[in-house]
């Protein structure tokens, strides 16, 4: 029999804490997915009970997730369900931009709101134009990925490209889809929403992608993210100054894998679970650090918001089609809003502006490219190499300011690299810091691997015994338990 302290115990798992949320590398989460699971198996060839079920599952886990906060979600889905049919039954492209502009507004305020209230304010008080108190605003999680994924839905029905769903219960599942709820992708309704009433069928080949993407994630972001940032990145970032130039160095190599493991493995994680149960979710990593320029980093880079920040507001600025000059104005005003949505900090807007005028000066280069006669003597891997190494060097040196906490600490890692190097320094740091770089070599190798070793692993596991993959995910939680860190490390991108 249960006592009253049992079910008090019991009753507080359930509930949220804000000092342990529910995240995918959160012990509660594998009980959330179990019991998940042992339902979905009895629900999910009835369409409306299956919808039903997921929904409250989602809404479930975003409570656990930011606590009453994931009321604000439904808020949303409330305004822009109820807008997109208003604009799709209404007579007249002035009347139906009308109705847009009035989405536009609704959800950019709520995100306005939460993000960058006090960054206005600080601007306002930096600036001697007013004393005004900042206010106690938490960001509720996953309010940019929503919000973007409320716009494109509504943008979508105003551009004839999508008729919108009639059921509500059919938008919230969109909406609050769970696996991609916090930290996305953001997902398109125009690919979501057709699924949502088809027949799941779940292949051999599903089950075994799946199960990849999901100990792959969670090995990328518990044993290399985690593992990374914890005994080495964040001690350099912290106080720059105390640390010699190679340290630094190393320490930007670091933030590198790490915010690459710990999002795309928390992507991986979405796209594997919406597989094993029947939903597709787009890739939105390609191994980014093997792009020979900047314009190909951004089509392997959180491709899910690289494309919605192309097709939302790049093309609507004009695109390519307004003259060179305003297409290269269109590319950094692209990435500088890109910068801002990361966060309200100037150096999330340099980050994205340094990004802006790198695609418009390789623009430049493509186009001066496709003119000059191609030279025999060419030699394309020496260039793609040169390319790669290039890029990855570019984006490092951008990393250091979307992680420094302010300007000074990233002049002052750039001061220590160039300035103080050290290099004889690295033997001692081999002593102290030999198996977090032994984990940051074996993170870059792994992100190296050609993808086709990839699809040989998954071409294993698809053959494999269920008893075999049982096994396997056994010997895996295992692996995760021993090199777990002790206090749980909240992914980066839960900013923003």
């Amino acid at each position: 029999m249960f006592n009253n302290i049992d079910i008090q115990k019991l009753l507080g798992q359930l509930a949220y804490n804000s000092k342990d949320p529910l995240l995918f590398n959160s012990g509660f989460f594998l009980f959330f997915f179990l019991v998940f699971l042992l339902g979905y198996q009895f629900l999910y060839k009835r369409k409306v009970s299956r919808v039903a079920y997921f929904t409250l599952f989602s809404l479930y886990f975003f409570y656990k997730a930011c606590g009453f906060y994931f009321l604000f979600i439904l808020l949303s889905a409330v305004v822009d369900f109820n807008l997109s049919n208003l604009m799709y039954r209404v007579k007249g492209k002035g009347n139906k931009k009308i109705i847009l502009v009035i989405s536009i507004l609704i959800n950019l305020s709520l995100l306005f709101y939460f993000k960058y209230t006090n960054f206005f304010i600080e601007i306002i008080n930096d600036l001697q134009l007013g004393h005004i108190q900042p206010l106690k605003l938490i960001l509720p999680i996953g309010i940019s990925f929503y919000t973007f994924e409320n716009l494109s839905y509504t943008i979508d029905v105003y551009r004839g490209k999508f008729k919108p769903v009639t059921s509500f219960l059919d938008y919230c599942f969109f909406l609050t889809f769970f696996p991609k709820l916090v930290m996305g992708p953001i997902v398109r309704a125009s690919d979501f929403i057709p699924q949502i009433r088809k027949d799941i069928f779940v292949t051999e080949h599903d089950i075994a992608r799946g199960m990849y993407l999901i100990l792959g994630g969670l090995f990328k972001k518990v044993v290399i993210s985690d593992f990374i940032y914890v005994n080495y990145v964040q001690y350099i970032f912290d106080d720059p100054s105390r640390h010699s130039g190679i340290e630094c160095l190393l320490g930007v190599y670091g933030y590198a894998m790490v915010i690459y493991c710990d999002f795309s493995g928390y992507s991986d994680m979405a796209i594997g679970m919406a597989k094993w149960m029947g939903f597709t979710i787009n890739e939105n990593f390609d191994s980014p650090y093997q792009s020979s320029s900047i314009t190909e980093f951004w089509r392997r880079w959180h491709m899910s918001l690289s494309s919605w920040l192309k097709d939302y507001l790049y093309i609507s600025l004009g695109g390519n089609r307004v003259g060179k000059f305003r297409q290269y104005f269109n590319l950094m005003l692209t990435m500088l809003i890109g910068g801002l949505w990361h966060g309200a900090s100037f150096n999330f807007i340099v980050w994205g502006g340094m990004h802006g005028a790198a695609l418009a000066l390789d623009k430049v280069r493509m186009t001066i490219a496709s003119k000059l006669p191609k030279s025999k003597f060419r030699i394309p891997k020496l260039t793609k190499i040169a390319g790669v190494i290039i890029t990855f060097h570019f984006v490092c040196f951008c990393w250091i300011f979307f992680k420094a906490s302010s300007f000074h600490d990233a002049g002052v890692i750039i001061s220590q690299i160039f300035t103080n190097f050290n290099g004889a320094a690295w033997r001692p740091m081999l002593e102290a810091y030999g198996t977090v770089f032994a984990v940051m070599l074996l993170g870059y190798i792994i992100h190296f691997i050609p993808g086709a070793y990839q699809r040989f692993s998954e071409m294993v596991l698809a053959k494999i015994t269920l008893a075999g993959r049982i096994a396997v995910i056994l010997v895996f939680i295992w692996i995760i338990i021993q090199v777990k860190q002790a206090d749980q490390v909240m992914p980066i991108y839960l900013q923003f």
